[in-house]
């Protein structure tokens, strides 16, 4: 056997042997080779969050905070100790006479898609009260993919500024909360700005739907600093992403280059900061999916789930098409080295941009009344009700 043979073979047993751990209690353990956490086998629990926003022209600074905000949300929600599978889902909404009534995005763990149409979500329209919140709110209850999974934790925000439309003929949110209780879905509102006309009805809401109200200053309220680390992150995150390859069907590649059209839309649109909570997601075991998407090559050849040599022509990466088979796994395992490094460095990273973060909300009081504290606490306790345990706190 040549050295270079001999290197991917010692290369493929060396990743074996840490793909997979022996039996631990009843369930197989193994350590997933691109995050370097822990996963079990059996099933993990399901968390399915839906933002049902306000997109008229008053909401402006509210939109922008959850473009900014949305990754830090994911990964405090990932944060469980079971690592719950994440899925997120958007309604956009406005009035009667506006561009659009309500735009609706399904739940989906593509985090990336999800936020590749949140960064097209502008304010314009409105400019009076009520909006078209019943619709909005129907549409979240009944338009969407919920999870059937007894072990899920499944809840809506509902973000905005002024109360529903009572006179028109639809069904009304007396109605439409009941629906969602009864598929187990939890109901907070978030109340921006303080027209007083709509704190009833967003009271009512939240406590028809076993949720919790929050009313917070017109641009949400949400702590939102940079640190000194997230252009590096953001850069090593870029760099993350350029070692997926795809294989399968023509239609499986087809939909896979939809997800990198995404990632390269936010790569070049969103801001350093949000793209290094993007970068601090991804590199956990709650952002695997997200990372990875569907039929992804270097995983699935670590973790034995593929054998290359046996993968016909066509379902290869167009990448490796004009290789030979040596050269195919020697290019397979050197991205794997260079992922493993990778998460390696934004690990490191976002333990440093962590405790800069930590500084800054000590610096300023703790916090305890900001967007994010009274999130987690929300989700803290009624996803305890589904069986998740939180305990890090907010992700910034």
């Amino acid at each position: 056997m040549n050295t270079k043979l001999l290197g991917i073979a010692l290369f493929g047993i060396t990743l074996a042997a840490i793909v997979y751990y022996p039996q631990l209690s009843a369930k197989t353990i193994q350590v997933d080779p691109l995050i370097g956490h822990h996963i079990t086998a059996n099933e993990n629990p399901k968390v399915d969050v839906v933002f049902v926003l306000d997109t008229t022209g008053s909401m402006g600074g509210l939109i922008q905070t959850a473009k900014e905000k949305i990754w830090s949300i994911a990964t405090t929600m990932a944060s469980a100790q079971q690592t719950p599978e994440i899925r997120i889902g958007l309604v956009a909404y406005r009035d009667h006479g506006d561009s659009y009534v309500t735009k609706v995005v399904d739940l989906s763990d593509d985090l990336d898609s999800v936020y590749a149409t949140l960064m097209d979500f502008e304010a314009d329209g409105g400019g009076d009260t009520p909006e078209s919140v019943n619709k909005a709110l129907y549409d979240a209850v009944h338009n969407m993919s919920w999870s059937q999974q007894d072990q899920a934790y499944q809840v809506i925000f509902l973000v905005g500024d002024a109360p529903p439309h009572m006179d028109y003929n639809e069904v009304r949110y007396p109605e439409i909360v009941a629906s969602a209780l009864d598929k187990g879905i939890v109901i907070n509102t978030i109340q921006c700005g303080d027209i007083a006309s709509a704190i009833d009805p967003w009271t009512q809401i939240a406590s028809l739907g076993d949720g919790n109200f929050f009313q917070v200053e017109q641009a949400g309220g949400a702590v939102a600093y940079t640190t000194p680390f997230d252009e590096d992150i953001a850069v090593l995150s870029a760099q993350l992403d350029d070692t997926r390859l795809y294989y399968g069907t023509e239609e499986e590649k087809e939909k896979m280059r939809g997800k990198v059209a995404a990632t390269d839309k936010l790569h070049e649109g969103a801001s350093f900061a949000s793209r290094a909570r993007r970068g601090v997601f991804n590199a956990s075991a709650g952002g695997r999916t997200n990372l990875l998407g569907e039929n992804e090559l270097v995983a699935a050849v670590a973790s034995g789930t593929v054998d290359l040599s046996k993968l016909e022509e066509d379902a290869l990466p167009a990448a490796l098409k004009p290789m030979a088979p040596a050269e195919q796994k020697a290019f397979v395992a050197e991205l794997a080295e260079e992922r493993a490094d990778l998460q390696r460095q934004i690990r490191e990273l976002s333990q440093d941009r962590d405790g800069y973060l930590a500084k800054k909300v000590d610096e300023a009081g703790g916090l305890a009344d900001s967007l994010d504290q009274k999130l987690y606490d929300a989700v803290k306790e009624q996803a305890g009700e589904a069986g998740l345990e939180y305990e890090d706190g907010p992700a910034y």
